[in-house]
Parts: C-alpha cells; sequence; structure tokens
C-alpha cells in the first residue's frame, strides 16, 4: 500500500523550506552532532534540531518550525531528566501502541510512516524520540500529581453549564499578572503560589497594584461582569469551582503567571451563547513596555476602528508584523484568549508582549475582530466532562512543574 499522496508530494515543500530556514549545519558547529544547548548534563545536538524542524513541518506544526524543534528538545530534556529521577521510562509495548496511534491519525499503516518520513529524510529514531519524551512525562505528571486530582459532582455540573452556555453564567474577577523570563521564572512562580494565597478582596487589590502588569492593576485588577463563555475553555471549569472570595492556584499564561479571585456570580435570563471561532488581529510594535511603543500605540488607537484599517498600518512593513487569523476559543494562545474575552469588536488591548527575533520585545496591540456563535449545542457526557476537567487540572499542574525545573537547570544555549 502507498503513503497517502498528501504526504508523499511534501518533496517539493521541503525543498524550498531547506532554502528558507536553513537545514545545513550552523557554519559555527563543529559537525550536524555538535552539542547546540546543554540542558544541565544533558545535551542537544544540531543534528537533533535539524531532524526535529523537518518533523514539524510535515506535521504543519503552528509557528517557526526551527525555534519551536529547540524549545521541544529543551523541554524534553527537563522532562526526561524528571522521569529518569522517578524511574519512569516507558515500554517497548507502550512505544509500539503510540507510534500505531500517531500513524491511525494519518490514515497510515507504522510502516507506511515510517517510510514516508524517510522519503523526506526524517529518521524513524526522530519520530520515536518525540514519542518516547510524549510518554514518559505523562507518566511523570501521572505519577506526582494524579492522586491529588479530584473532580466533584458540583464542579461537572457548573463546567457543563459553562461549556453550553446554559443558565447564562456571569462571573465577576479580579486579576493579577506578572510577566515571566527565564531569570525571573523561579521567583514569579513563589510569588504567584504566595498571591493564591490570598483570601481577602483588599490584600488581593493591594497586591495588583503592585505586582500585576495588566492594564487592569490600577484599579486593583478587578474586571467587569463577564460571560463565562467569552472565557477560555480550559479556564472555565476552574473559574466555575470558585466561590465569592476564592482565589485560583498559579496559572501559566505565555511569558506570564495568573492568579484570579472571584468577587461574584450571577445567573441571567437569557443563556449566552458559545463560541466557534474568534477572530483578532495583532500588531507588534517594536519596544515592548517603552515610553514610544505606548506612544505609537496610542496614536494607532486613534487612528483605526476595524481590524480591516491595520492593514494599511502595516503597509510596507515586514509581513509578520501583523497577524490575523480566526481560531477556535480552545486553539488561542491563554494570554490572548483573557485579553479577548474583555474587548467588544473593535476594541484593542495593549497589555501584552511578545519576543522578537533580536532578542527585545515588543508591544501586541490586539484588537477583537469579532465572534462566530455556534449554531448548536453539542451533547455532552458527565464522564467526558470529567476527563476533561482532570486533564486541564493535570495540564496545570505539568506546565507550573516545567517551569520549575526549566528554574532548577542551568539551560546554555550556543
Amino acid at each position: 500500500m502507498k503513503a497517502p499522496r498528501a504526504l508523499s508530494r511534501l518533496s517539493a515543500l521541503m525543498s524550498t523550506l531547506a532554502l528558507c530556514i536553513g537545514l545545513s549545519t550552523p557554519a559555527n558547529a563543529q559537525s550536524a552532532f555538535s552539542p547546540a544547548v546543554f540542558v544541565g548534563e544533558k545535551v542537544v545536538t544540531y543534528f537533533e534540531i535539524e531532524q526535529r524542524t523537518l518533523l514539524l513541518a510535515l506535521m504543519k506544526f503552528p509557528g517557526d518550525p526551527r525555534k519551536e524543534a529547540r524549545k521541544q528538545l529543551v523541554d524534553e530534556r527537563l522532562q526526561l531528566m524528571a522521569a529518569e529521577r522517578m524511574g519512569i521510562a516507558p515500554s517497548e509495548g507502550g512505544m509500539d501502541a503510540a507510534l500505531k496511534s500517531f500513524a491511525e491519525r494519518l490514515n497510515m499503516e507504522p510502516a507506511q510512516l515510517i517510510e514516508a518520513l524517510a522519503n523526506e529524510g526524517v529518521e524513524e529514531e526522530t519520530l520515536r524520540a518525540f514519542l518516547y519524551a510524549r510518554i514518559s512525562w505523562q507518566g511523570v505528571v501521572q505519577t506526582r500529581f494524579g492522586s491529588s486530582v479530584a473532580v466533584t459532582e458540583d464542579e461537572i455540573n457548573r463546567a457543563i453549564a459553562s461549556n453550553t452556555g446554559a443558565g447564562g453564567v456571569n462571573v465577576l474577577l479580579s486579576e493579577i499578572v506578572i510577566p515571566v523570563t527565564p531569570q525571573t521564572a523561579e521567583q514569579v512562580q513563589s510569588l504567584a503560589l504566595q498571591l493564591s494565597q490570598i483570601n481577602n478582596q483588599g490584600d488581593f487589590e493591594e497586591a495588583a497594584k503592585t505586582y500585576s502588569q495588566a492594564a487592569t492593576r490600577e484599579d486593583g485588577g478587578r474586571l467587569n461582569w463577564i460571560s463565562i463563555t467569552k472565557l477560555p475553555p480550559q479556564l472555565r471549569p476552574v473559574l466555575m469551582a470558585l466561590g465569592p472570595g476564592d482565589v485560583t492556584d498559579p496559572i501559566p499564561l505565555p511569558n506570564a503567571m495568573a492568579v484570579f479571585m472571584m468577587r461574584g456570580k450571577r445567573e441571567t435570563s437569557m443563556p449566552a451563547p458559545n463560541y466557534s471561532a474568534i477572530e483578532y488581529a495583532a500588531y507588534m510594535i517594536p519596544g515592548g513596555y517603552s515610553e514610544d511603543a505606548l506612544k505609537t500605540a496610542a496614536e494607532m488607537k486613534d487612528r483605526v476602528d476595524t481590524c480591516d484599517d491595520l492593514y494599511g498600518e502595516a503597509y510596507g512593513k515586514p509581513e509578520n508584523v501583523l497577524v490575523r487569523e480566526a481560531l477556535a476559543p480552545g486553539k488561542l494562545p491563554r494570554d490572548y484568549a483573557l485579553e479577548l474575552a474583555k474587548l467588544d469588536e473593535g476594541e484593542v488591548s495593549t497589555a501584552l508582549t511578545r519576543p522578537t527575533s533580536d532578542g527585545g520585545q515588543a508591544l501586541v496591540f490586539l484588537m477583537m475582530c469579532g465572534r462566530t456563535a455556534e449554531l448548536k449545542e453539542e451533547t455532552v457526557s458527565r464522564e467526558d466532562v470529567a476527563q476533561s476537567l482532570r486533564g486541564q487540572r493535570l495540564m496545570s499542574f505539568a506546565d507550573g512543574y516545567l517551569e520549575q525545573l526549566r528554574a532548577e537547570t542551568t539551560i546554555v544555549q550556543k
């Protein structure tokens, strides 16, 4: 049986990709197997980065495949060190099952997939290493946190209501959002854990004014009433489980850590719609939170009324200065999703930053273009909801633990 034509036609794409992202060994490396990154006592080689870059490109993984490859491989070294300390390693049968499952997603047999990847220059060991790290990390997370993840019937009821729009639930939240860099990860994690222990609104508001980077900091982190269905799907069950005055555990965001306090919760007479897609535009302004960047953003706010207007702002500038796309709520970057939840169509947030290729920061001029409501509700089983809640909590624990491992390990990029 031949491999699917969609994968076999990728030769031309990969030839172009090789020219665009430079798949040859870096000039300053002695060989393809020279260390590109030191992660504690482990290394990531240039060869591994090249191989993972090819694999991610073939998988159509979002973002820059080379940057994502390097990041994934560093994270996997941290994850595998944790697995080794706990004596966790996938069995041969577990690896075979994972390979079979991965191939089935592409409507292929494992042997077909391996052959198709080999035709594009990706070695079998590259795919197996990719799967090995994921299975190992799942074992670490399940062993370390599985027993502490429990879901109550009330939480399941709230989650079903929040995900279907039943009851029209609105929430009144306060937020603290603290930027994170590799140098401050450990301190921010420790601070966020302390802030999550706050048990009164006055102290939370003072902490928001002191530590938060969100636009709400001057108001003590206070947000207005918002429909639960506008918030990221991953956070709805967590927030719906809170009572008045309760504070979440630290929640990892891209480049930040957040905690939320529930100030109030109410039901409205009309159910709120679920959304199948959120359309946004993100315009990158060099300089991060600098005075010049904030001034530029303020001037742009006066000039633009819709997302279409941003095309004029981006004219003649590099292609990556403006991103406009419509994504399912669960596919949005979590920090984008939180900011967009606060916005109506045509409104703008300038609370976020993104790193630039030269090591600097860009201020994100984030505009809400529109929301697409779902045409019908899907029925969900209680067991599916319970599994989703447990999975989300495990993911939150896993993200926090990985940040801790990163902060505790010396990582040297070549």
